[in-house]
């Protein structure tokens, strides 16, 4: 039975939608141009024939993603998810994120098997056919990269769109095997604490994951969204590690060993580390906390015409499931709370949506989310305070975009 806070919600998110209409700036159609009265040209001729698979758009107005441009080494960088431009929470697989260390592998998957072996009863091998008979599970996830979000480390607010400071998180239906299946099949030794997971890309990308985690909800995916990995996303094969960071999601497994201890790679130590102000530097921050973003309106966006605006945003944590996300308009001084759109998936990204009239004011908008567990989002002054100076991974800071009178979105520091 729903409270009455949440029933006033809902009236009030209806009664503003009633009035949406009148308040949006839709033209009013003359008595000649109403449906009965008009052809469109698209009724005049035969459209296009089918193709063996489909593709966007190819206009200018089409979402892409943003690739990097600094990269030192080839194939080393990132791509952006264009965030501000998607809507609902599943991301198309076109416009994933990505980040490659060393370019994508070319991988001949009928040569391909994933090995495990190291404190285990037997050393066994898996090709793509054998792992296709198993048993298949679905999970919808977001993957997050460590790195995503530390512009807003930087001294100044980088004025980028929303997917250019946040994009690095995408989330999808991932389709696979249990990797505690997998383990089990193989016999995990008591002494065995950890599994030592190797890429096949030419950085020789390893990380070091727990057993527990390995044994519980991670699935190494051979489907994103329906159909088989893509290239760029680890096909055949990859890991999927629900609600860690994105740098033990690894893409084109190899190999996974079981140890006692962890590897202590440079994936492990070195980066995707934070250096704290005490000189402590804090390694295997495996889980993504909680954070959101606001992503329509932001920056590089114009508000057009006054009255009702929807600001909408999405927040998701590793901890579980997202319990609530408030938006302030004022930089903070009040806050009101969203609804969130369902379903809220368990570690995957979640929809909020907020009704707000706009007068041509000066408005600074910004969204704090909540996890089941009660977490919150820090401010960035709070991040700072206990991060240091040197922090470069792990920001999940509120974020704000001013809204000037004009109506142009901008992102700045409160």
């Amino acid at each position: 039975m729903s409270d009455g806070n949440d029933y006033n919600r809902r009236k009030f998110i209806k009664n503003a939608a009633l009035g949406a209409a009148l308040a949006s700036g839709a033209s009013k159609l003359s008595a000649d141009e109403t449906p009965a009265s008009v052809i469109p040209d698209s009724w005049k001729k035969p459209g296009s024939p089918f193709s063996n698979y489909g593709q966007p758009r190819t206009d200018r107005s089409s979402p892409i993603r943003w690739i990097s441009n600094n990269q030192v080494v080839p194939g080393d960088g990132v791509s952006w998810s264009p965030l501000h431009e998607l809507e609902g929470t599943i991301t198309p697989n076109g416009l994933h994120f990505e980040r490659h260390h060393n370019g994508v592998p070319d991988i001949d998957a009928s040569q391909w098997e994933l090995k495990i072996a190291g404190l285990t009863q037997r050393a066994l091998g898996f090709s793509l056919d054998v792992l296709r008979r198993f048993p298949m599970r679905s999970k919808v996830a977001f993957i997050e990269c460590g790195g995503n979000s530390n512009a807003i480390y930087r001294r100044n607010p980088v004025q980028a769109a929303c997917g250019y400071i946040h994009g690095l998180v995408s989330c999808a239906e991932w389709t696979g095997v249990s990797l505690g299946r997998l383990l089990e099949e193989a016999g995990v030794q008591r002494s065995g604490k950890w599994v030592i997971v190797d890429s096949l890309d030419a950085a020789g990308v390893t990380i070091s994951l727990p057993i527990e985690k390995a044994m519980d909800d991670v699935i190494v995916a051979l489907y994103q969204n329906g159909e088989p990995l893509r290239s760029e996303h680890g096909y055949p094969a990859r890991l999927l590690v629900p609600g860690w960071e994105g740098i033990v999601n690894i893409k084109w497994l190899g190999s996974i060993t079981v140890s006692d201890r962890p590897v202590m790679s440079k994936f492990d130590t070195v980066s995707y580390t934070d250096l704290h102000a005490n000189g402590i530097a804090e390694r295997f921050s495996f889980e993504m906390k909680v954070k959101s973003v606001i992503t329509s309106p932001s920056p590089g966006q114009t508000l057009k015409g006054t009255g009702f605006q929807e600001i909408s945003g999405l927040a998701w944590t590793g901890n579980g499931m997202i319990s609530r996300v408030e938006v302030s308009t004022d930089g903070g001084a009040s806050w009101r709370e969203a609804a969130l759109q369902e379903p809220v998936l368990n570690k995957a990204l979640t929809r909020f949506r907020l009704p707000w009239s706009w007068e041509n004011t000066n408005a600074v908008l910004q969204s704090r989310a909540y996890d089941q567990s009660g977490n919150v989002q820090p401010t960035r002054a709070m991040l700072l305070k206990q991060k240091g100076s040197n922090a470069y991974y792990h920001n999940n800071a509120i974020t704000s975009w001013a809204v000037a009178e004009t109506g142009a979105v901008s992102h700045v520091y409160v």
